[in-house]
């Protein structure tokens, strides 16, 4: 399948190649959720060579991967700093 990067699709991530499937999902299904590789294969529709190949890639390429890490984490904090917060509740202890 190979593992390719496309501005257009994910915002740049590397991703399998016709897939919507980015090389750091994979990594945190596999090894920061502990998942097996034939069960992380299973539930994003891939082969287990699909997921051995974005393991290959994540562990080759360390200074991308850090790079586009730190693009999700950012991503993420900007998303949390924009949503919307429940007003306060009121203080009737008054």
């Amino acid at each position: 399948m190979g593992v390719t990067t496309d501005d257009d699709v994910l915002h740049g991530l590397a991703r399998l190649e016709g897939t919507r499937v980015s090389v750091l999902h994979v990594y945190e299904m596999v090894v920061e959720g502990d998942g097996q590789p034939a069960a992380v294969a299973d539930a994003l529709t891939l082969s287990v060579g699909d997921v051995y190949e974005a393991l290959a890639y994540y562990y080759n390429n360390p200074e991308e991967m850090r790079r586009q890490r730190a693009r999700e984490d950012e991503a993420r904090e900007a998303v949390r700093e924009r949503a919307v917060k429940p007003p306060a509740e009121p203080d009737t202890t008054g």
